[in-house]
């Protein structure tokens, strides 16, 4: 890829895809496009068909999903799966047919088993059975970066895929059932405060451990994979740190700036006990994460409040 390149961003509004779009611009691509849901139905294959056809893009890069925490993931299975897997598959066969030849999906690190050996590597992937509170979403995720190696092995298409750990920063969800792990605290903790609460509840016993990556990070290893002439069919991305959910709650409390008490509620799920990817394959390619988790929510709780303010925060 060039920065003459037209590279078509779907899912830009979204916290990864809207970062993608930032970095793109500020290594100088300038031919980047992208379309509003309200202007493109990514569930609709004629739509995207006909859109790839006319933009006739020289690089997809797939940020779009239906996403969220283990709440919505349990709820709505069914609509994590069908609208995931339409998304990656018309996007993918549709820049086949229009003989797109790069393109890049991003995953998810739920594609790996439950217990998983850590830290989890690529090859993990479908050697055990997965975490039943996102399984819809994961088998969606495998289907489609199996559907870009799969195209790429018969076709000759450069397509491949990024599985990042778990993803926070600036535009996440802040919904308060349907957001992840990270989103929910900030925005349980800024409310607590506000409102003079004695404490917040947070789900499960908080013991499981969690890897974070900024946002703004995964932009990065989105553009470095871009430029790679022959990357791998598939690259964990991750920062290689992980951290208790009580430990993360403890220091979401301190950047908030809430003087309460937290409590654990182990009647709720507490999802897989421990998920740290091995990123030593994009390491050695020459990509490391260089946000750390303290700034990081520095940043994200600033964005927070920046959203809040202006009236854009995602619910």
């Amino acid at each position: 890829m060039n920065k003459n390149s037209k590279i078509y961003v779907a899912g830009h509004k979204g916290m990864v895809g809207s970062a993608i779009v930032r970095k793109l611009y500020e290594k100088g691509f300038g031919n980047v496009v992208f379309k509003n849901h309200s202007e493109l139905d990514l569930c609709d294959q004629l739509q995207v068909r006909n859109f790839i056809r006319e933009e006739k893009p020289d690089a997809i890069i797939i940020a779009a999903a239906k996403v969220g925490g283990i709440g919505a993931n349990n709820k709505y299975p069914a609509d994590f799966i069908y609208s995931n897997l339409n998304i990656s598959t018309n996007i993918i066969h549709e820049a086949y047919i229009a003989g797109i030849n790069r393109l890049l999906f991003l995953g998810s690190s739920c594609i790996y088993p439950r217990l998983a050996a850590q830290p989890i590597r690529e090859d993990a992937l479908l050697s055990g059975p997965l975490e039943k509170t996102n399984e819809a979403y994961a088998v969606a995720k495998i289907a489609a970066m199996k559907m870009c190696e799969y195209y790429r092995k018969q076709h000759g298409v450069v397509y491949h895929s990024l599985m990042p750990t778990n993803l926070y920063g600036a535009g996440d969800n802040y919904h308060p059932f349907n957001s992840h792990v990270l989103p929910a605290l900030i925005k349980r903790f800024h409310d607590a405060k506000i409102n003079n609460d004695d404490s917040v509840e947070i789900w499960g016993t908080g013991s499981p451990l969690r890897e974070f990556l900024h946002v703004d990070d995964i932009a990065s290893a989105t553009v470095f994979m871009l430029k790679q002439e022959n990357p791998p069919e598939w690259v964990n991305v991750g920062s290689g740190k992980e951290i208790s959910i009580s430990n993360l709650a403890q220091s979401v409390k301190q950047v908030v700036g809430y003087d309460g008490n937290i409590k654990f509620d182990p009647s709720k799920p507490d999802g897989t006990p421990r998920k740290l990817i091995d990123s030593s394959l994009i390491n050695y390619l020459g990509w490391k994460a260089e946000i750390s988790l303290k700034d990081g929510l520095k940043r994200t709780y600033a964005s927070f409040l920046t959203e809040l303010a202006n009236g854009t925060i995602r619910e």
